[in-house]
Parts: C-alpha cells; structure tokens; sequence
C-alpha cells in the first residue's frame, strides 16, 4: 500500500474514531503534499515525495515548541508533541548512529572526498539517502567530522 493511500486510509478512521488531533494532522499532510504537487511543475509525489513533505512538517513543528515554551504556552507545546507523534508514524525508521556512520564511510568511497572542500558531494550523495530518516543538521555535522578527520 502506497503512503498515499495509507494517508487516505488513516483520515478515513480518524473520521470513524472521532480523532480530532489525528484528523487535523492528516488533513494538514494530505494540504501541504497537494501545495508540493501544484508547486512549479504540476507533478505527483511518489511516497519518497511525500515523505519529504512529512518531514518538513516534523521540522517545523520541532522548531516552533521552543517559542512557545518560553512563552509560557505548554498547551500548545503539548499540542505539538501530539502532531508530531502522528506525523512520525508516517516517516521511515530513523536511522542509527552506526547507520548513519555506515552510510557516511560509503559516501567518503563512492565520492572520493577528501577533505571539507568536497562537503558538497558528500551532501548530494548522502541526501536522497537520509532524507526522512535523518535530520539534515546532524547528518551535516557528522561529515564534517568525518571530512576533517580524513584531512588531517
């Protein structure tokens, strides 16, 4: 079953259950990959597509608790917790450390990189394969770390 469909099939119950937060989450979802299709070029996602979407929903849901935090909103920081929770069922297996360290000693082979120059190819190489699994910081931090070991 595509995550599409999966999407469809969850909004369907959420409706059933009377799961308001579920409901809100998903309809959000299915918003945002709707305004990524109509975007530029009038295309459709494939599930990778749209897994992208989910986890920029993640990001931005991430990056938004802290304000309200320190605005003394814990209702909305809870609120946030509870989307992201949905949002992650719909994301692939985060990856491991030594997953991600695996992955990174690949890239260095398949490259060539030899030092903080080549972040860039490192980058393109690793992206498609951590997307939604990964967040993009860490990953970047990581082959940092691996580049200046690699020039020294």
């Amino acid at each position: 079953m595509s995550l599409r469909e999966r999407l469809n099939d969850d909004l369907k119950q959420a409706m059933r259950d009377k799961d308001a937060v579920r409901l809100t989450v998903i309809r959000g979802i299915k918003a945002a990959v709707l305004q990524a299709e109509t975007r530029g070029e009038r295309t459709t996602l494939d599930d990778s597509g749209i897994v992208a979407v989910i986890a920029k929903e993640v990001k931005e849901r991430q990056d938004a608790a802290p304000d309200f935090e320190r605005g003394g909103r814990q209702d909305l920081v809870d609120k946030l917790a509870q989307e992201i929770a949905v949002l992650q069922q719909y994301l692939p297996e985060p990856l491991s450390e030594s997953e991600l360290t695996a992955l990174i000693s690949e890239a260095l082979k398949e490259t060539g990189a030899q030092g903080p120059k080549d972040m860039g190819k490192m980058m393109g190489w690793l992206s498609p394969r951590t997307r939604g699994r990964a967040d993009g910081r860490m990953v970047s931090e990581a082959v940092k770390r691996a580049l200046q070991n690699r020039a020294e």
